[in-house]
C-alpha cells in the first residue's frame, strides 16, 4: 500500500499556512480545525511544518511572547516529505527515524496531502485485521 493509496481514501485537502501570520493565528487554525500540524507555505512551497510542538517548545522558552512570532520563526524546518508512491512502511519507519508525526506529501513539488502517523497506523491495524480474517476463514474452510 502506498502513500497516494491512503490519500485516496481520506482526502486530498490540505490546511495550511502562510510562514508570515502570527503564531497565535496558527494555533486558532489548529484548534478550529482539530488538527495537529499544518504545512508552512511559502510562493506554493513547502518551507516547514507548524505542530503543536513548535507551540509548546516556543511557549517554553518565550512564555506567551511567543504567540506573538511569526509562524515562519518557530516551524520546524526544513519539512521532512514524502512522495505518494512511497510505501506506507517506508514512511512509518522515516517518521520513526525522524521522530516526526506529520509529513507533507510532494508530487513534482507540489503538495498534494499530509498524512499523520494516526492515518499509518490505523491503516496497518486495519491490513493486520483483514489478513487475520482471511486467515480464518481460510482456516474454517480446509
Amino acid at each position: 500500500m502506498t502513500i497516494a493509496a491512503i490519500l485516496g481514501g481520506k482526502g486530498h485537502e490540505v490546511v495550511s499556512i502562510d510562514g508570515d501570520h502570527k503564531v497565535s493565528e496558527a494555533v486558532a487554525l489548529l484548534a478550529t480545525r482539530r488538527i495537529g500540524a499544518v504545512p508552512v507555505m511559502q510562493s506554493g512551497a513547502v518551507v516547514g511544518v507548524f505542530s503543536e510542538r513548535d507551540v509548546i517548545y516556543g511557549l517554553e522558552r518565550e512564555g506567551a511572547a511567543a504567540l506573538d512570532r511569526q509562524v515562519r520563526e518557530v516551524m520546524t524546518s526544513p519539512a521532512i516529505t514524502v512522495d505518494p508512491g512511497e510505501s506506507v512502511l517506508a514512511a512509518l519507519a522515516l517518521m520513526t527515524k525522524r521522530r516526526v508525526r506529520h509529513l507533507p506529501v510532494l508530487e513534482g513539488g507540489r503538495c498534494v496531502g499530509i498524512v499523520s502517523i494516526g492515518d499509518l497506523v490505523k491503516y496497518r491495524i486495519e491490513r493486520i485485521e483483514s489478513e487475520a480474517e482471511a486467515m480464518r476463514a481460510y482456516i474454517q474452510a480446509v
